[in-house]
Parts: structure tokens; sequence; C-alpha cells
């Protein structure tokens, strides 16, 4: 078992070499490479599908438990306020510099340390699978959701995002529907048609008043937020047809095709989702690995940002190092120290379990 202290600098050497290697959502195949090597010079070899990898630790046994850790390590491309070079791994101030250092590439590399720690363990009640993703920026199809099925059967999951070590126990889901109100062209003039904007403007005032029955302990209600809308060709047609899209923050307290359903017994529009994949995720506030973290002084929120989290099907926490306000800002960067606290806390945390 490798010590905290070598572990810890191995994550900053991997985090540097990570940052020099443009790893932009679907073309992350380098930083990828990089990682399958730098787990095969640990005497580890991983499952790979794509840009996607994978590995469990050496005792695993199908008998025990697994708790899934997953980050991942494909980047935005750097806006336009960049001073520094973004690909150029500097550490200042104790600040390491560089796209993706704060998103994930510190929870990403602390996780892979934290899974190198219990790796050669012989007495864990847990096994431990380790996944390092691709596409999860784009929510894309070919990240964690293609090799979930590889991965077995999973107890709960640690998602590595920035959270500045506070532990994220409810993500919201999101839907994005594309509404038609349908209705009969005519002429402006003469008491012809049947306008379709009027249909739409009853159902718009749903969608801005509807109050869904149940609400989250941690979000509070469903947002539902129309935020774009078109119909009509020229001032003296009627318009048959009239579209408008709905943007729907989903919390745990449904499931999407329930959100949906519920929409559709209540609008006359056509309502069909771009997508249902991104669910709303949660942890129960007595799970073990939740109260190990309250226990080291951890706090506990829900979070308005998506991850791969709404991929997952089991319950999971979203903590790492890092800050969320840092995420896509010009001239990224994590604190080297933030490093080092998170791999000592994700061990604490997870040696109150295993």
């Amino acid at each position: 078992m490798n010590d905290i202290n070598t572990l810890y600098q191995q994550a900053i050497q991997l985090l540097q070499q990570l940052i020099s290697i443009p790893s932009f959502s679907k073309e992350e195949d380098r930083t990828a490479d990089l990682i399958e090597n730098f787990l095969k010079t640990h005497g580890i070899t991983p499952n790979r599908k794509l840009n996607n990898l994978w590995a469990r630790n050496k005792h695993f046994d199908a008998k025990k438990p697994t708790i899934l850790l997953n980050s991942h390590h494909d980047t935005v491309k750097p806006n336009s306020g960049y001073c520094r070079d973004p690909f150029d791994a500097v550490t200042e101030d104790g600040k390491l510099f560089g796209l993706g250092s704060n998103d994930a590439g510190g929870c990403l590399v602390s996780l892979i340390a934290v899974f190198l720690y219990f790796y050669e363990r012989t007495d864990l009640k847990y096994n431990f699978c380790l996944a390092t993703t691709a596409e999860e920026e784009i929510s894309g199809v070919n990240g964690l959701e293609l090799i979930i099925p590889e991965l077995g059967e999973l107890s709960f999951g640690i998602v590595g995002e920035p959270t500045q070590m506070q532990l994220a126990i409810a993500e919201r889901g999101l839907m994005v529907l594309d509404c038609v109100a349908h209705g009969k062209a005519g002429h402006a003039a003469r008491e012809e048609g049947d306008n379709a904007i009027y249909k739409a403007m009853k159902d718009i005032e749903w969608f801005r008043t509807f109050k869904f029955p149940k609400e989250s302990d941690v979000f509070g209600p469903i947002k539902i937020s129309v935020t774009v809308i078109n119909a009509g060709s020229q001032h003296n047609v009627v318009p048959a047809s009239c579209n408008f899209v709905v943007d729907v923050r989903v919390t745990d307290a449904y499931r999407n095709e329930e959100v949906l359903e519920i929409i559709r017994q209540h609008v006359g529009c056509d309502v069909n989702p771009r997508s249902i994949r991104l669910k709303p995720s949660s942890i129960d506030r007595d799970h073990p690995i939740v109260q190990a973290g309250i226990a080291l002084g951890r706090t506990t929120y829900g979070s308005p940002t998506t991850s791969d989290q709404s991929l997952l099907d089991i319950q999971s926490i979203k903590v790492g190092p890092g800050d969320s306000a840092r995420s896509h800002m010009a001239d990224e960067f994590v604190y080297v120290d933030e490093i080092r606290e998170g791999i000592e806390l994700y061990v604490k945390m997870l040696e109150q379990m295993v």
C-alpha cells in the first residue's frame, strides 16, 4: 500500500501531464493513453472502451459490494479570456494552473490515488471500481454511460467534481422539452383559422404556474422555465403552429419519466423531450459514506450543476477537491494543497466503511 505523501506526489505529477495534453470532449484519446500507462506502471491493467478506462482492486471479490470511484478527463475548450497557456502546467503561490486542473483533474488524480491506496488491501469489506471517463462536459453517449454495463453491480458511487470536499448529496436532473401547439392557418382580417399562439399561451401559463405535489427535501420544488418561442411568418396570417422550448430542472422527488407524464396529462401541445438521460441523483443523508463525511466536518448540500451522476441509477455522492466557481474560468487553477486534502479526506471517509 502506498503512503499518502507518495500518492500525493504522484497525483500532482500525473495532473501536470494531463494538463499538458489537450483533451477536449471526444478528443481524449491521448489522456486516456496517459492514464492507462500510469496504471500499468503500478501493476494494474485497466479495461478500455474508446476513451474510457476502468479497473477493479487486486483482490476483487464478487460476493462483496462494490464502490464506484468516477471522474472525467475531458475538458471544455479554453475561453478567450486566458492570459496563460492553458496547457502549461505551472505552479505559482501554491496554485497549479492549466485547463482542466480544477474541473476535474484534481478530483480525477485524487481518486486514482485513493484507488491505489486501497488496491492491494486484502481486508476490505467492499470492492473498488475505478472509472476514468470521457465526454462528461458534453453529456456525451460515449462517456460513462457507454461502460456502465461493463462495471457490474455497484453499491454506490463517489463522483469526483470540485466541491471543496463538501458533500453534494443530491443533484438536479435536466429535461429540455420541444413543444408544439397546433392550430389552423387563416387570414388575420377574417374570422378564419385557429391561432396556435393562443393555444401555446394557455400551455405556457400552465408551465409558469403549475406546482408539482412532491418537493425535494434538498431542492424544494421542480423548476420549469419556458426559454424559447417561435411562431408565424407574416402579419396577416394566423399561424398554424407555435414552437416553444421548456427547461425542466427535475429534483430527486421524481423520476424524469414521471415528470414527463404529468406534463403531458396537463397540456394540449405536443411534448417531445430531447433526452431523459440526465436523471436527478441523490443519496440518503444517513448513508454511511455521508455520515463519514459529516463526522469529518463536511457539510451537505444540493448541487445545481449536472455531472456524470445524472447517468447513474445507483445512489451516489458528488465530492472532490477544487471549487466549482473556478470551473471553465480563464486561467483555471487548483491549489495543490486541495489535492492533498482531497486524498486524505477521501481515504478517511472510506476507511470508516471498508
